[in-house]
């Protein structure tokens, strides 16, 4: 294929994510939700809308395409993507990466994305993808490497990779400045990076930066559109089990019916559990955010933060089609093969 015929083929895949009544796309998403059972369908449905209209648009492809200058002279390679399953279709941007970019893309799933990510790669291929995509169990005979685990497998794929150009990603949370100035309104759409997908992204914000005076219980009131999460019977029983833990470490913290609220310098928290620390001024944050630079994904505020980057309350699940994770450009990393 070549690339005008590629980008036609990732156009064509968004229009078949935005009919869900589709049978093959319906059987996926069922299958989706009894193999796993922290993707419900609201979630594979918000991961879908997000692809479809963040990346799979003309526009959104085209940007990619004449930033990068793509064309049809790209000499191809072997790309292995071993891919993450937290959240539905993590995995999905470094396809769309290797797609583009003409390289073949060998495909190890995640067991917990695999009904998902097999959709995918199926239309892909029944479009004309074939010679582009293989799927399989095991990775054999490529050029280079693209691979997202835990902090101990991420420290084993670059042992193990050692030999071939490579991308590795770990654990990595997202944290939101707060300045004590948000209105209700506006903590309600930072409850929607908190709690979309149960807090199971690295783009999920699972820690605060909170003024020394905030009044954490305020967030508790905004935070009340989600209270349907105690629903799901794994949250509830994430939370209870945690509460008790802190309970009986005698350890201090805020909780309602669905969050409990930590004072921690950790980035990462545990499920229904949101950490917080407060700053003094902005040097103070400032130097906070540096030392714990390499643990963040990203940074969302409703008002800019002096010196770093961040992005607006409600928008952590929603990145454009150039932003790369862990601030890696994948985009020439590809090209660079």
């Amino acid at each position: 294929m070549n690339l005008q015929q590629r980008i036609d083929c990732l156009i064509s895949l968004g229009h078949q994510m935005e009919t869900l009544t589709d049978p093959t796309l319906a059987a996926a998403m069922s299958r989706a939700e009894s193999e796993n059972a922290w993707f419900t369908r609201s979630g594979l449905e918000a991961s879908l809308h997000a692809i479809r209209t963040r990346y799979l648009t003309a526009e959104s492809l085209m940007l990619l395409v004449s930033s990068y200058r793509l064309d049809d002279h790209i000499r191809p390679g072997r790309v292995g993507l071993i891919m993450a399953g937290n959240i539905p279709l993590v995995g999905f941007h470094d396809l769309l990466c290797c797609f583009l970019t003409g390289h073949h893309a060998l495909i190890k799933f995640s067991d917990k994305d695999r009904a998902m990510m097999q959709w995918v790669t199926d239309t892909l291929i029944s479009s004309g993808a074939r010679d582009l995509i293989t799927t399989a169990p095991v990775l054999r005979d490529y050029d280079a490497v693209i691979a997202t685990g835990s902090n101990t497998s991420a420290m084993q794929f670059r042992r193990y990779f050692s030999h071939v150009p490579h991308i590795i990603r770990s654990n990595r949370n997202s944290v939101a400045v707060l300045t004590g100035t948000e209105n209700d309104i506006t903590l309600a759409m930072l409850g929607s990076d908190v709690f979309s997908y149960f807090g199971l992204g690295c783009r999920n914000v699972s820690h605060l930066c909170v003024p020394r005076n905030y009044d954490l219980t305020a967030l508790f009131r905004a935070f009340e559109p989600y209270r349907d999460t105690m629903e799901h019977h794994k949250y509830k029983n994430n939370l209870d089990y945690n509460l008790a833990v802190f309970l009986l470490n005698k350890e201090e913290f805020l909780h309602s019916e669905f969050l409990i609220l930590r004072a921690s310098d950790q980035i990462a928290s545990r499920i229904a559990v949101l950490h917080y620390h407060r700053y003094t001024d902005t040097a103070d944050l400032s130097l906070w955010l540096r030392t714990h630079s390499d643990e963040i994904q990203c940074i969302v505020s409703a008002e800019p933060v002096p010196g770093f980057d961040h992005i607006p309350f409600g928008q952590s699940q929603c990145p454009a089609i150039d932003t790369f994770a862990d601030g890696v450009d994948t985009m020439q990393f590809l090209l660079s093969i």
